[in-house]
């Protein structure tokens, strides 16, 4: 297969895609190290795309000292001996594309590493040429920490350097140095970074900890936030991040200013971006602060469908209409897993009917969306022993938050080996036995697995240009029932998903309709002209022209 694709003549690529997440250290290890790398991913790219999705996303595989596992970078322009080399990344790219598969890679620029020779400059003196490249404080009179910002991995976010006998801000690891947005040479620097990868061919960045990269210059003590008010979707529930309103360590109104600086830069190369805002307060606000209009990101995401409660129908639309008000031309990305929560299969105690109608309805929502490797199994959340975490997360809050190793274990390709196929050597976590019974061998073996209905609800989405670019009218909850209309000119699709293990009835939608979606186990109007849904079950009809 080899397919041209041309970002620049399809601008709008990124407008519904869906977007596949590689955690390259999990997906597949190709040389026996225990660790994956970027020749597995190649090894790897006919299954991605088997599964119909538009882009991969593949998360940070730059040069690191790696105590965050790779959102510590201490070289943005190479690519870390444990995972290949730049000719490596290029068959990726070369790869993927050949398959129709569009490639995002993760930039971390609100910090770096302390090993990055930036910051070792930096920190050297108080006059050098990197000396504001990074947030430097005076302490306070009595030696504390100039203001009370925490670390969203817990603690203060401030440490003391004895070289310039000053703070430095850190919003993560003590190791991951904050890089001064407020420093026109920091800016011109990130940006140089984006152009060498767009040079080399990939078609966007998924971009972590978007609203994190300037900080109030006056450095502000944040407002404390009132209990109940607090919720963890952002950290989990027993982190004080929680405790703080944070309006002055993140979410600074000029950081639009470098967004479209950067947008400016992707303009040229067809490239699109979709941005993380992690808060838990103003997340869709920010969100439609970051997309709205032509000159910033095409998508972000917020946390509302990441957080530990499952969302029924009434969240749904509450989510989604809080958006539209916020801002109606935003463009959302849409996940329910990542790299950074436990499993929403996990997570929500979903059943298998459940998983897929919760995929139903990823499908149809208005926006982008992103799928987390593995998802397509319904692979549960790993149970990690705590002498076999990695994750400084999750060692630093053990055992109420076990941190992210539990959605970071290798994906299991095979069910004959213990590895799962993904590794000959020791896997860098331990492979679940009961994720075997889950491998992508076997579920393609078995034509009622869960990996086929996703490539059946991809293509789903594919196939009808109101479900990618759409707009939706109509946005309701009806009990356990969410329902919506997609228009894309003349295309009307009447979407219903019935959220919950019993049944429901719902009036039927007005008009002349045809049930379209049966391969998705679609119901359909009975003689009395209802809807009578079966527990998870979905309704999806066209608009009869």
């Amino acid at each position: 297969m080899n397919v041209v694709l041309s970002n620049t003549e399809n601008p709008d690529w990124w407008r519904g895609a869906v977007i596949y997440q590689i955690y390259p250290r999990s997906y597949q290890d190709s040389n026996g190290d225990g660790i994956g790398d970027l020749s597995g991913i190649v090894q790897r790219l006919p299954h991605i795309a088997s599964m119909g999705v538009d882009a991969i996303w593949i998360s940070p595989f730059f040069t690191s000292p790696m105590k965050d596992f790779g959102y510590d970078v201490s070289d943005y322009c190479d690519v870390d001996p444990m995972f290949g080399s730049l000719a490596d990344f290029d068959a990726v790219v070369e790869t993927a594309h050949k398959y129709g598969v569009r490639v995002l890679i993760d930039l971390v620029m609100s910090h770096t590493s302390d090993q990055h020779p930036w910051f070792k400059e930096s920190r050297a003196s108080r006059d050098n040429a990197k000396s504001d490249w990074y947030v430097w404080a005076e302490p306070k009179p009595d030696g504390t920490a100039p203001n009370n910002w925490l670390s969203i991995f817990g603690g203060p976010a401030w440490q003391w350097d004895a070289r310039r006998e000053q703070y430095y801000l850190h919003n993560f690891l003590v190791s991951q140095p904050d890089l001064n947005f407020h420093c026109p040479d920091v800016q011109e620097a990130l940006l140089d970074v984006a152009r060498f990868w767009l040079n080399r061919g990939v078609d966007g960045f998924r971009l972590d900890t978007i609203n994190f990269y300037m900080h109030d210059e006056m450095l502000r003590d944040n407002p404390p936030l009132p209990k109940v008010e607090r919720n963890a979707d952002t950290a989990p529930a027993v982190n004080p991040y929680n405790h703080q309103l944070h309006v002055y360590d993140k979410n600074h109104p000029k950081n639009v200013e470098f967004l479209e600086r950067l947008r400016a830069v992707m303009q040229p190369f067809g490239a699109a971006a979709v941005g993380e805002v992690g808060d838990s307060q103003r997340g869709l606000e920010i969100l439609g602060e970051y997309t709205s209009g032509t000159d910033r990101m095409q998508m972000c995401y917020a946390f509302e469908f990441l957080g530990p409660e499952r969302p029924g129908a009434a969240r749904v639309v509450e989510v989604l209409s809080k958006l539209d008000a916020a801002a109606p031309e935003g463009w959302a990305c849409w996940a329910f897993s990542n790299h950074d929560v436990v499993r929403h299969v996990t997570r929500w105690s979903l059943p298998l009917a459940g998983v897929r109608a919760y995929v139903t309805l990823l499908m149809t929502l208005r926006g982008s969306v992103c799928i987390y490797q593995g998802e397509e199994m319904a692979l549960p959340e790993a149970d990690i022993a705590f002498e076999d975490l990695q994750d400084p997360y999750g060692i630093e809050f053990w055992p109420e938050f076990k941190g992210r190793d539990g959605c970071r274990t290798p994906m299991v390709w095979d069910t004959d080996n213990q590895n799962g196929g993904f590794t000959t050597g020791r896997p860098w976590l331990p492979v679940p036995s009961e994720h075997l019974a889950q491998s992508v061998a076997a579920q393609e073996a078995d034509p009622g697995a869960l990996i086929h209905f996703y490539r059946k609800a991809i293509a789903f989405r594919h196939a009808h240009p109101a479900l990618v670019g759409g707009d939706h009218v109509g946005l309701a909850a009806t009990g356990d029932v969410v329902h919506f209309t997609r228009v894309s000119g003349s295309e009307r699709i009447f979407v219903a998903v019935n959220l919950s293990d019993a049944p429901a009835d719902l009036e039927a939608p007005q008009g002349s309709w045809d049930p379209i979606g049966a391969e998705l186990g679609g119901a359909h109007v009975s003689a009395d002209g209802k809807l009578h849904l079966g527990p998870w079950q979905p309704y999806i009809a066209r608009e009869r022209i």
